[in-house]
């Protein structure tokens, strides 16, 4: 698929990558374009109903008649201690009115330096008030001011909080809870995942309409375009286009005039001055020239890689339907258009896209290539094995597909604990590497499937072959500095090696996002915040985006919790 990073699967389990930004000591797998997590089980988030909890506090030994006390023989605790119990009756009764008399009566009765007894008082007034979230957030407030370390009042005001539409006052309280709860507790982890996303995709959908428009680094580019074979656009000038000034000698003014846009975009390729391609092909688009479709097509993709898919939108859908086009440069559109949608988490209408490129050009590759990489992040893993087997009975040599087929099947052996099968897949990509010794991919895909089984030493080697045949490749250092991290919990060369990717590009966001993410652990809150704005001010697409503000906020979220409550997780 063309896109800058693979998308996590849309099924199934596995932990949200925010949480990398939390947790310390999550093994942490590597692979290509993206840091996976290992999965481990994740129960299904539960529909909440409205039913009240039971209060805290079970009765006291405080003797009472009806509702008076004998006043001389108890303390104004005992007597708050009673009123409490008349206050938990009436709320296992399903009475929060009266309930609440009592609590509130509770409250009055309480000495003031009697802390816990206050604050469970109030965390039970909070909890009997039915759809009044204002003064929930007000009793939960109290009894945390009173024992700021109070769990209950603390998840009870985050959940407040929500209903109230206050995501960043929620996002606090639950960030609070997760920490003193060590992460373990599935209600606060899914209400922190929750809002986190809400958040994410609120920010993003504002910052990416107004953003300026990025060019990636050549890199990048030239990566994305050798993922395929048989896009037109992407392929050198043939023998005559070069010297427009030679036709122009010739007498064939009126055809160079027509042409010159796209040629002129097409040498600007070639001289990595890609800058100026846009530009050239809009030259082309207006006078309607001779190369409209490739025109429209290769403007089109750079709007998709400044990550302008409203402005790439329009110009996929015309060489779509352009039918007296060519049918490489209407497949080439429809894998583009099906990549974007899958992007923008539309995954019937990539699907859509992408079988109708099947359809139209039965026999190219870069369909079954691209639609193969689909179905694994749909987690089809059988239909995509089935599609990188038909890449590559019409490209025998597309090392590529073989080197994701490979990883195809062995994510399913992996995810089925079939171990023979596990074998079996790791063979394939010996095979591969030896069929195909310059295809970095191979090593890269390779050497996460070596991490999964822990052969560390092993995958190190591979990735030391990934820099050796790409140099320039950013992502492989930032992968091989996880590495260290994991296998040898080696801190300095870890940073090292994706401070080395940075250097390489510094418009890397992955590498600022790994960045990022290694620096919260440590502690170092601000200087993470500063990679991941950083890492957002590059990403490639609003989905990405949403993420990465996602982990942003559940840094300043625990710089917050910190201030407030003196709360930190563990660190390196």
């Amino acid at each position: 698929m063309a896109a800058s990073k693979p998308v996590e699967p849309q099924t199934g389990g596995g932990l949200p990558r925010w949480q990398l930004a939390l947790l310390v000591g999550t093994p942490i797998v590597l692979g290509v374009g993206a840091v996976y997590l290992w999965n481990r089980s994740r129960a299904k988030e539960k529909k909440r109903n409205e039913e009240r909890k039971t209060p805290e506090g079970g009765s006291s030994p405080v003797s009472v008649a009806g509702n008076s006390l004998n006043n001389t023989a108890v303390s104004p605790l005992d007597r708050a201690q009673a009123a409490k119990n008349r206050g938990n009756k009436y709320f296992k009764a399903g009475k929060y009115e009266q309930a609440i008399q009592c609590y509130t009566e509770a409250i009055s009765l309480c000495p003031k330096e009697q802390k816990g007894d206050l604050s469970t008082f109030f965390q039970n007034r909070a909890a009997a008030y039915e759809q009044q979230w204002s003064e929930v957030v007000h009793d939960c407030s109290r009894a945390v001011e009173l024992n700021p370390r109070y769990v209950k009042a603390l998840f009870r005001r985050a959940k407040a909080q929500e209903r109230l539409d206050n995501k960043k006052e929620c996002l606090e309280d639950v960030t609070a809870v997760c920490i003193l709860e060590s992460f373990q507790n599935q209600q606060s982890m899914l209400l922190a995942d929750k809002v986190l996303k809400l958040l994410g995709k609120e920010k993003a959908k504002e910052k990416y309409k107004n953003r300026e428009p990025l060019m990636p680094s050549p890199q990048f580019i030239k990566s994305y375009f050798s993922s395929f074979t048989e896009d037109i656009i992407s392929q050198p000038l043939q023998k005559g286009e070069k010297k427009d000034e030679d036709k122009d000698k010739e007498g064939e003014t009126a055809e160079v005039t027509e042409s010159s846009g796209y040629l002129k975009a097409k040498q600007y390729m070639e001289e990595e001055n890609y800058d100026k391609i846009i530009s050239e092909c809009t030259k082309e688009v207006e006078l309607r020239g001779k190369y409209l479709a490739e025109a429209l097509l290769l403007r089109a993709t750079f709007y998709l890689l400044i990550g302008n898919a409203a402005a790439a939108q329009p110009d996929l859908d015309q060489v779509i339907n352009m039918e007296n086009a060519n049918v490489k440069l209407r497949a080439n559109a429809l894998i583009k258009r099906g990549s974007m949608y899958m992007q923008q988490q539309q995954p019937n209408l990539s699907t859509q896209d992408f079988n109708l490129a099947a359809e139209i050009d039965p026999n190219n590759a870069d369909v079954y290539h691209h639609r193969g990489q689909l179905k694994i992040l749909l987690d089809q893993v059988e239909e995509a094995v089935s599609d990188f087997d038909k890449c590559i009975s019409l490209r025998p040599d597309s090392a590529l597909a073989q080197a994701q087929k490979c990883f195809a099947l062995y994510r399913q052996a992996y995810t089925g604990s079939n171990s023979s099968q596990v074998q079996t897949a790791m063979d394939g990509f010996e095979d591969v590497i030896r069929r195909f010794p310059k295809c970095a991919e191979g090593y890269a895909l390779y050497a996460q499937a070596l991490t999964d089984q822990q052969q560390f030493g092993k995958a190190d080697e591979m990735y030391d072959k990934c820099i050796e045949l790409e140099p320039d490749n950013a992502t492989t250092y930032v992968h091989k500095g996880l590495l260290q991290l994991q296998w040898k919990q080696d801190l300095d060369l870890g940073l090292e090696l994706i401070s080395k990717a940075i250097e390489i590009d510094n418009k890397c966001d992955f590498a600022y996002e790994t960045m990022g993410t290694i620096e919260v652990q440590r502690g170092n809150l601000d200087k993470a915040i500063d990679m991941f704005n950083k890492a957002i001010n590059l990403a490639k697409s609003e989905m990405e985006m949403a993420h990465l503000y996602s982990l942003c906020d559940a840094a300043y979220a625990q710089t917050e919790v910190a201030k407030k409550y003196g709360l930190k997780p563990p660190t390196l």
